[in-house]
C-alpha cells in the first residue's frame, strides 16, 4: 500500500517537474511552452492529444500573464501591433473552436488531425527557432521614439490580420504558434521595429489568444484542470530560474540544439 502511494506521489511530482523544465527553457530561450509541453505530454505522459492541447493551452495563457504585465510597465509593448494581429487571430480561433466542437475533440479523425497538424508546427517552430539562433542578432535592438509610429505599420493593414488569422487556427488546434512562429511573423510585417518590442507585442498578444482557444477547449470538455495545476506549480518558478540564467547561457547553442529536439517531435508525431 506504501508503495502504491509512493508512485502515485512520485508520478504527480514528475508533471511538477516537467512544468519546471519547460518553464526554465522559456524562461531562457522565449520559444513558446506549447512547443515543447504539447508533445511532452502525449509522448511522455501519454496524455490523449486534444486533452494535452487543452490543457497546454490554458498553460501557457497563465504563464504569459506575468510576462504580459511586466512588460507593459516599461510600456515596451506596441498595443497597436497586438491589436492588429489579434483582429484576425481571435475570430480565426472562435470559427476553430466551433469546428472543433461540431467535429467532437476525442472523434479518431480529429485526433488524426491535431496530431499531423502538430507535427507540422513544432516542424515550423523548430525552423524558426533555428532562425533566430542564426540569424537572431540581425534584427535591430534600438529605434528613435519619433520613429516608433512609422515603425509599427505593416505595409498593408490586412497583412496582420491575415498572418492572425493563420496564427489563431494553428494555436487553437495544435497550442503550438504563438511564440516562436508569432516572432517570425512580426520580424517579417514589421521589419523596423527592434526584436525586444516584437518579443513582447508577441508575448502580450499570446495571452488573449490563448486564453480564447484554452476556454474554448474547456467548454469542450479538452481540459485537465487537476493536470494545469501541477503544471502551473512547476513553469513559474521555473520561468524565474530561466529569465535571471538567460544572460549566462550560451543561447545560440540552447536554440540550436532545442531546434533539433522540436524537429524529431514532429517528425515522430506526422508519422503515427
Amino acid at each position: 500500500m506504501l508503495g502504491i502511494y509512493i508512485l502515485r506521489l512520485m508520478h504527480e511530482f514528475a508533471f511538477v517537474f516537467a512544468g519546471f523544465a519547460v518553464g526554465l527553457v522559456v524562461g531562457l530561450t522565449g520559444v513558446g511552452g506549447g512547443s515543447l509541453m504539447t508533445p511532452l505530454l502525449i509522448f511522455v505522459f501519454g496524455v490523449k492529444p486534444h486533452l494535452a492541447i487543452g490543457t497546454d493551452l490554458l498553460f501557457a495563457a497563465f504563464t504569459k500573464m506575468g510576462g504580459t504585465v511586466s512588460l507593459a510597465r516599461p510600456r515596451v509593448v506596441d498595443w497597436r501591433i497586438v491589436g492588429q494581429v489579434a483582429a484576425g487571430s481571435i475570430p480565426a480561433s472562435l470559427a476553430t473552436l466551433y469546428l472543433l466542437q461540431r467535429l467532437g475533440p476525442a472523434n479518431p479523425a480529429t485526433q488524426t488531425l491535431m496530431t499531423t497538424t502538430l507535427g507540422l508546427a513544432l516542424l515550423l517552430t523548430a525552423i524558426a527557432t533555428f532562425y533566430k539562433a542564426v540569424r537572431g542578432k540581425a534584427a535591430p535592438t534600438r529605434i528613435a521614439p519619433e520613429l516608433i509610429d512609422q515603425a509599427t505599420r505593416a505595409r498593408h493593414w490586412a497583412l496582420p490580420v491575415l498572418f492572425g488569422a493563420v496564427i489563431g487556427t494553428l494555436v487553437t488546434i495544435t497550442s503550438v504558434g504563438a511564440g516562436a512562429v508569432g516572432v517570425i511573423v512580426l520580424m517579417l510585417l514589421y521589419p523596423a521595429l527592434p526584436l525586444p518590442r516584437i518579443v513582447a507585442a508577441d508575448i502580450a498578444h499570446a495571452v488573449p489568444l490563448t486564453l480564447v482557444a484554452g476556454l474554448g477547449h474547456a467548454s469542450i470538455g479538452s481540459v485537465d484542470w487537476p493536470l494545469l495545476l501541477k503544471l502551473l506549480a512547476g513553469s513559474l518558478p521555473g520561468i524565474w530560474v530561466g529569465a535571471h540564467l538567460v544572460h549566462k547561457t550560451p543561447d545560440r547553442v540552447i536554440r540550436s540544439l532545442l531546434s533539433m529536439l522540436l524537429a524529431y517531435a514532429g517528425a515522430k508525431l506526422i508519422s503515427i
